[in-house]
């Protein structure tokens, strides 16, 4: 019986992933935020990538599989993006600062 497709090496990619990992590491102890943040999310999409293809097999599915993966993280957007206004209010009737608002923070107490 003969497989479909042939299977890739797991090894390498997994020494891809530690390797990616060492720089995602490394990244930080260079102490240029901006540069430490493109690093860190671009470092994390490819390894995402790598996992999602290698070792959840989406590589080897069909094309619908790769289209519902994209159409969920789209609404992962939508939910995000459409909350994060809410979330990031500083101010209105009922929102209460207690970090700034040191009166909040002794009432607790």
């Amino acid at each position: 019986m003969s497989d479909a497709y042939a299977h890739p090496n797991y090894i390498k990619i997994w020494f891809w992933l530690l390797g990616l990992l060492a720089l995602s590491v490394a990244g930080p102890m260079l102490e240029i935020p901006t540069l430490t943040i493109i690093t860190a999310f671009g470092i994390a999409v490819v390894k995402a990538y790598l996992v999602a293809a290698y070792f959840m097999h989406l590589k080897f599915e069909k094309m619908i599989i790769w289209f519902l993966l994209i159409l969920s993280l789209c609404l992962l957007g939508v939910f995000f993006f459409g909350t994060a206004p809410d979330l990031m209010m500083t101010e209105g009737d009922q929102w209460i600062d207690c970090i700034a608002d040191k009166s909040c923070v002794e009432q607790r107490l």
